[in-house]
């Protein structure tokens, strides 16, 4: 009998340190190069798992998207864009990444193509106008999405990148940059970024620099989602203290900064994960300040990547929509 109890009572405690060591599994948190976008989210991604009892360690790696694919990392981050991309193998992907799965959007991103306002290109038909007279950045060689953003906004208009002059830079800071210095006419600034805030003091002798308003036309929103389809056109008021808007307002792009792990991961895993983020905002803003626009409510938007249906019941017990 004492026997049988031991046996017994020692499977007891194996299930119980398995399901112990299921949890105490460490999870991996792909992020980009420290002070990136993906690397600040996943540092304060991780910070709230950690407190919700997910063993997460962030691993900076450049190109990730496929490594989430292969099930090689747990979690990763992308724009709504890219991420439809590398599942599709089509844009900046010439492979599909079929096993990536969404958790939810973290916050918008919200960009849009400026210029010196001295250029008085005030919408996208001014630019249109004067266009084979415009220098405008392109390929940005490590930034492979950014020229699908800016093909989306001159698409908007009828336009594509052989109509202007092209000057080539590596990434989206040095097409910022290159605006500032006056080396291009056109470049792609995200909203209040450091880079872009910049640009504008070296150019004040000429105005600063001016958000180029969008067509937000049911045709003119079409012709953008050719390229962008998980982004938005957006209507910004003016603003005095936002870099571009400080004269008028202006339509420019808004993407969703998504969250992605893999078809494999367990359901209570990315549940648990979906729900520490969800319910967790005033830490996540903490470490980041960009989880100030994180809402619950627009977690799940419409995109071509399915949800990860331990994301998806989450969802359903928040009374989120999902494919919105």
């Amino acid at each position: 009998m004492k026997t049988c109890m031991k046996i017994v009572g020692a499977g007891l405690l194996a299930s119980a340190l398995s399901a112990a060591s299921a949890y105490a599994q460490v999870v991996t948190i792909a992020t980009g190069a420290q002070g990136s976008l993906a690397y600040n989210s996943g540092q304060a991604v991780a910070k709230v798992a950690n407190d919700a009892g997910i063993t997460a360690r962030t691993q900076p790696l450049v190109g990730y998207l496929p490594l989430i694919n292969s099930g090689e990392v747990d979690f990763g981050f992308s724009n709504g864009v890219e991420a439809e991309y590398a599942f599709s193998g089509t844009g900046n992907y010439d492979r599909k990444n079929p096993n990536m799965r969404l958790v939810g959007v973290m916050f918008p991103l919200t960009t849009g193509l400026m210029a010196p306002c001295d250029l008085g290109l005030k919408t996208i038909a001014d630019v249109k106008a004067k266009a084979s007279d415009l220098r405008i950045a392109s390929e940005y060689t490590s930034s492979t999405i950014i020229p699908f953003y800016i093909a989306g906004g001159l698409a908007n208009a009828g336009l594509t990148y052989d109509d202007f002059k092209k000057v080539p830079v590596a990434s989206f800071v040095a097409g910022i940059n290159a605006l500032g210095d006056g080396l291009v006419d056109i470049a792609l600034v995200s909203l209040n970024s450091g880079a872009g805030q910049q640009a504008a003091v070296k150019l004040k002798s000429r105005g600063g620099l001016c958000y180029i308003s969008q067509d937000n036309s049911e045709a003119g929103i079409a012709a953008f989602k050719k390229y962008l389809p998980a982004g938005d056109i957006v209507s910004l008021k003016q603003n005095e203290k936002i870099n571009g808007l400080q004269d008028s307002g202006a339509n420019i792009m808004r993407i969703p900064w998504m969250m992605l792990t893999n078809a494999d991961v367990s359901d209570d895993l990315v549940y648990k994960m979906t729900k520490a983020i969800a319910e967790h905002k005033d830490a996540l803003k903490a470490s980041f300040g960009a989880f100030a626009r994180a809402d619950l409510q627009t977690m799940a938007p419409a995109n071509m990547v399915p949800y990860h249906p331990g994301a998806i019941r989450y969802f359903e017990e928040a009374g989120v929509k999902v494919g919105n």
